[in-house]
């Protein structure tokens, strides 16, 4: 049997709140739901869960709170066989939560309340740093402090242990963790906000890839929707097509595409036919309501893949 992959997800840790409405209320407006429920998520923990769901062997670095969500998610990690370790109780602050709206065109509307995740330290990282090194890839987002994804990328740098750099939501990035970034995974609205650059076709997201390569970046994904994704590295660009689905819920996707892109890295495919793939599992994904509960395990991604022909 073939070795599984080893991933470190360094990141954010929610507890969902989603509910379903017929289109999104105006300013001042109180519309009628359709239906409510609640969910696990935070970039970082969905990633892990993809990751996981895809027969990765993967730790968790987070923070939660002292309360019931708390108790939740680490409940949800251990679930889903992530590794716990690493997972630490904030004892001054709540437990991330999102509220989420998703209208009728499975479009989404998010407000994060990040709570004990940005508490997470370079203190708690340096503690996880055996796992990061053993890593085959460590992920990093932007919903916990960046000190801490530095600190993260910088021990894996180290080690030799290749980097995606999910960059969401937008911040300033500074040049130092973009040299530690193999692989820069931002969709269109994020990489118009990093480089101040329209994405609005595929030349322009080239050249907005183009400019996050020219501070340190090896490679630069821009997940582009509908109109999937583009690859820029030293060959040059690269587009990966989307695959057409009947879509019902698009929160998550980006997760899945990272969680899976990840894995099938590790696993030793090519960054554009781990990019090609991941865009088939993150398709899937939006074909059930919610983000981890709709993400597809191995033996639905693999079918997927052979349907399409992607194998």
């Amino acid at each position: 049997m073939a070795r599984r992959p080893q991933i470190c997800v360094v990141g954010s840790s929610n507890v969902d709140l989603i509910a379903r409405v017929p289109r999104f209320p105006r300013p001042g407006e109180t519309l009628e739901g359709r239906s409510f429920h609640i969910g696990y998520g935070g970039k970082g923990a969905n990633q892990a869960v993809m990751a996981a769901k895809l027969g990765a062997r993967v730790t968790m670095v987070t923070r939660v709170g002292r309360d019931a969500f708390g108790d939740g998610l680490v409940r949800n990690f251990t679930q889903h066989g992530i590794d716990t370790t690493h997972v630490h109780v904030d004892e001054e602050r709540s437990s991330g939560v999102a509220p989420i709206l998703v209208d009728d065109a499975a479009e989404n509307e998010i407000v994060i309340v990040p709570g004990a995740n940005h508490g997470l330290s370079p203190d708690d990282v340096r503690r996880a740093v055996a796992a990061l090194q053993a890593a085959d890839v460590v992920i990093g987002q932007l919903e916990v402090p960046i000190a801490a994804t530095l600190e993260a990328f910088r021990a894996a740098r180290t080690a030799g242990v290749r980097t995606i750099l999910n960059p969401a939501p937008a911040a300033p990035l500074s040049d130092d963790l973009l040299a530690l970034t193999d692989l820069c995974v931002p969709n269109e609205a994020e990489a118009e906000l990093l480089t101040g650059r329209s994405v609005a076709g595929v030349d322009a997201a080239a050249a907005a890839a183009g400019a996050l390569r020219a501070r340190g970046a090896r490679t630069v994904i821009i997940t582009l929707g509908r109109r999937g994704s583009l690859l820029v590295d030293a060959d040059g660009p690269h587009h990966v097509p989307a695959i057409p689905v009947e879509a019902v819920d698009a929160t998550g996707a980006g997760d899945a595409f990272i969680g899976s892109l990840a894995v099938f890295l590790a696993e030793g495919h090519t960054a554009r036919e781990a990019a090609r793939r991941a865009s088939a599992v993150a398709a899937l994904s939006v074909t059930a309501l919610g983000a981890q509960g709709a993400f597809p395990d191995r033996a639905a991604a693999d079918a997927f893949l052979v349907a399409r022909g992607m194998t």
